[in-house]
């Protein structure tokens, strides 16, 4: 079976709305920050992990064969993935916006093994295993990023106990910070998603204890000495402060455990509040605290293009 090169392009996924803005202890309506502070490129490069990205284009290169005799006709595959009918996924496949193992593929007749075939449709790639799923989920406070906890407070295993499926957690949250988690059963997403290979860029709203200047903001990105070394800020912005408290919005690729309550300590100015709002392409958005929803296919292939899945 003969393969072209395609044309086509790879569809956003939207943002969903930041949570609201605490009171008080979280932050108060006062002046605006408008105080905005990046670090250097290679920082900048590590904070583009939040958008969706576009797969980097291959070196051109003879088309394979990715026809598997006894298989399952592309066409089918891609309707039962849910990308549309048969007709309307033979329309992609016709329009050069489909992949199969690195090379795209014109032809309908080309059949492929669902178990072991990497299609992208439009550069994102699509999910075949219908037993993978990969959730978001809004970790209210007081809840440990755990499944099982034996001083007996409430986990995350509490909020998914609904789901059939083995779920893990990808990365944590304390039991005093909140917001957005991921949790899944690809063994391979997780691992990527986790690996610092991959710098994914996590992004905060954080409230602090007194006025946040701008020497701060550069401190942060500059990087500030911990017990376990340095750690580097990507992007810092201080969205407004009164009242001796200031809120942020800071974007960081670091996983250590309490990393940026401590780099806030170790500036002077210990966090009150702590909420993530996206994990790479992935925003909260607006699910409500103790509530779930699955990745859609769009959400879930920008997520797997950002760890080169």
């Amino acid at each position: 079976m003969s393969n072209e090169r395609r044309g086509g392009s790879r569809r956003d996924s939207g943002d969903g709305q930041q949570p609201r803005r605490p009171s008080r202890s979280g932050k108060p309506g006062g002046k605006q920050g408008g105080q905005n502070f990046r670090g250097g490129s290679s920082a900048k490069s590590r904070a583009q992990a939040n958008a969706p990205r576009r797969r980097p284009a291959k070196p051109t290169e003879p088309a394979r064969d990715v026809h598997v005799e006894d298989g399952v006709r592309l066409q089918k595959v891609l309707a039962q993935a849910g990308l549309g009918s048969r007709r309307a996924s033979e329309e992609l496949i016709a329009n050069g916006r489909v992949e199969v193992d690195g090379q795209i593929v014109t032809e309908l007749g080309v059949r492929v093994d669902p178990a072991t075939a990497v299609i992208h449709v439009d550069g994102l790639r699509i999910q075949l295993d219908q037993n993978k799923v990969t959730i978001a989920l809004n970790k209210p406070l007081g809840v440990v990023s755990t499944m099982d906890d034996p001083k007996g407070r409430p986990t995350v295993a509490d909020l998914i106990k609904n789901r059939e499926e083995r779920l893990f957690h990808v990365g944590r949250l304390d039991a005093d910070s909140e917001g957005l988690l991921l949790l899944t059963n690809d063994g391979e997403l997780a691992n990527r998603l986790s690996h610092p290979k991959y710098q994914i860029a996590k992004t905060y709203l954080v409230t602090v204890e007194g006025e946040v200047y701008p020497r701060v903001g550069r401190e942060l990105l500059k990087g500030v000495e911990l017990d376990d070394g340095v750690a580097k800020m990507d992007a810092v912005h201080v969205l407004q402060q009164i009242d001796g408290f200031a809120m942020l919005e800071v974007v960081l690729h670091e996983g250590r455990n309490r990393i940026v309550r401590r780099m806030f300590d170790a500036v002077g100015h210990p966090v009150t509040r702590l909420v993530r709002t996206r994990i790479g392409p992935i925003p909260l958005g607006d699910l409500k605290a103790g509530r779930t929803r699955v990745l859609g296919r769009t959400e879930l292939g920008t997520l797997m293009n950002a760890v080169d899945l």
